[in-house]
């Protein structure tokens, strides 16, 4: 029988945790760069193009679409944490089985998706605040890239599943050459062949397919750990994947629903404020990416971990995430307090765009310490047993953390206002939750839980969980 701890692929039960740490998230942070800067030469090209509705109809499109985006996140969020653990506890065909099932959860979760929106896209828009010009151009936008949706999410679970083996740099590689293929096609598309906003949206699709077939062939080609289920197992997967998947998911629609928030109190105060708030949206990410990429990487670490049962070495991985981020972000704070102008002006943004840019960069990117705490205390939850757990915390945070808060002060300060209320409103969530997940760790310590008691399936001694009638009830 394989030893948990040295289970085939389990690279990260020995080893120096916060080596793992640094390694997963630089890897991680360069391959999400890769994105984000993409993403903000996109605003950046509409931007030269000098239609104020054109910024303001991606920053209504791109709300929306974190939407979509969230629900996809959740699910690689599971894909991550099954394969791990079965990794973890060295059964790789369970591993394999649980990969390709999570595919085929992905593509059909998000095909619903699609289904279920398209119909109401100008609605959605609506209720978000788009109006007139800025309504119907942001339709237009979502009407191009929403079908790929299911594209994007397979491919982020391949993502996931290079992580959860301890590929960091062909998961970096995913994300790096689509965000190359984006930075070739957007100004081809938008200025070449002169499309705009649709030249934008579709360089959005093509490399969402460029996404795609680098993960699959990681995953699949590479590792081989996506094997196409039968029918009996892939109903096998069912549990396992949803325990995760369904509160991931929550967890991860939660954020939108608090920046849609955001967005509708902005909205009040003009299209001007509204291309601020969709500014800082692309900055954001970017300046921030090590702490983005730091909540996907931490996830493998602990889920491999609690497979092997190496508790000790789940908490020393929570403990070293917390200081890199502390660390990360107030190096990045301090830069962008100092670049606050340049980069105000780089996005061409005047009147109250600046102003809500600039505030940003002084004083509200200094919430992200408590965002990334909380981030990680997400992942921990999701790879211990405990998703509810992230559910409750992120829900919390972007509803008693951001209405209130937002709210009051967009009563009082306007705009810059609703800026602050929305950092302020991480610090108390980030807090309570790093708490919580250590007290989650130290008690399945103290109460010795084996692998089988946060993972699916039999030990790997038997035959593939996947088939005997065993497989159907899941420990």
């Amino acid at each position: 029988m394989s030893n948990p701890g040295t289970g085939q692929g389990a690279k990260f039960t020995s080893g120096s945790t916060m080596w793992h740490v640094v390694v997963m998230t630089a890897t991680g942070s360069i391959g999400l760069l890769a994105i984000f800067i993409v993403d903000a030469l996109n605003l950046f090209y509409i931007a030269l193009l000098g239609v104020e509705e054109l910024a303001a109809a991606i920053g209504f499109a791109s709300a929306l679409m974190f939407f979509t985006i969230s629900t996809a996140l959740g699910l690689t969020i599971a894909t991550s944490a099954v394969v791990s653990r079965a990794l973890g506890r060295g059964d790789r065909d369970t591993a394999a089985r649980l990969g390709g099932a999570s595919m085929i959860f992905l593509g059909v979760i998000m095909l619903a998706v699609v289904l279920i929106a398209w119909p109401f896209l100008e609605n959605l828009l609506y209720w978000i605040g788009a109006r007139g010009r800025t309504l119907e151009l942001s339709t237009r936008f979502m009407q191009i890239v929403l079908p790929s949706t299911p594209i994007v999410a397979i491919g982020m679970g391949a993502t996931g599943i290079l992580r959860a083996a301890g590929d960091a740099r062909r998961a970096m590689y995913v994300t790096l050459i689509s965000g190359m293929a984006t930075a070739v096609l957007d100004p081809i598309l938008i200025f070449g062949l002169d499309l705009g906003l649709d030249g934008a949206a579709i360089a959005t699709v093509l490399s969402r397919i460029v996404l795609l077939a680098v993960g699959i062939y990681g995953a699949h080609y590479v590792h081989r750990l996506v094997k196409i289920p039968t029918r009996a197992e892939l109903a096998a997967a069912v549990r396992p994947f949803f325990a995760v998947g369904v509160p991931a998911i929550m967890t991860q629609v939660a954020t939108p629903v608090g920046n849609t928030y955001v967005t509708v109190e902005i909205a009040e105060f003009g299209d001007q404020a509204v291309a601020g708030w969709a500014i800082v949206g692309r900055i954001l990410p970017v300046a921030f990416a090590g702490v983005f990429a730091l909540s996907g990487a931490v996830g493998p670490i602990i889920g491999q971990n609690v497979g092997a049962q190496h508790y000790d070495r789940a908490r020393d991985a929570l403990r070293d995430s917390n200081v890199f981020i502390i660390v990360y972000v107030l190096i990045v704070w301090a830069l962008m307090a100092l670049a606050a102008e340049p980069l105000a002006s780089l996005f061409n943004a005047e009147g109250e765009a600046r102003d809500i840019v600039v505030f940003f960069c002084r004083i509200a990117a200094a919430s992200f310490v408590f965002y990334g705490i909380l981030f990680v205390a997400n992942a921990a939850f999701n790879n211990l047993g405990y998703a509810t757990y992230s559910t409750v915390f992120s829900w919390g945070r972007s509803t008693l953390g951001v209405i209130p808060f937002v709210w009051v002060g967009a009563q009082y300060y306007g705009a810059l206002g609703v800026i602050a209320g929305w950092a302020l409103g991480a610090v108390p969530f980030g807090i309570a939750a790093i708490i919580v997940a250590f007290r989650v760790v130290a008690k399945l310590a103290s109460e010795g839980a084996g692998p089988d008691d946060v993972l699916p399936g039999p030990p790997p001694s038997s035959h593939s969980p996947f088939s005997t009638a065993k497989a159907a009830t899941f420990h």
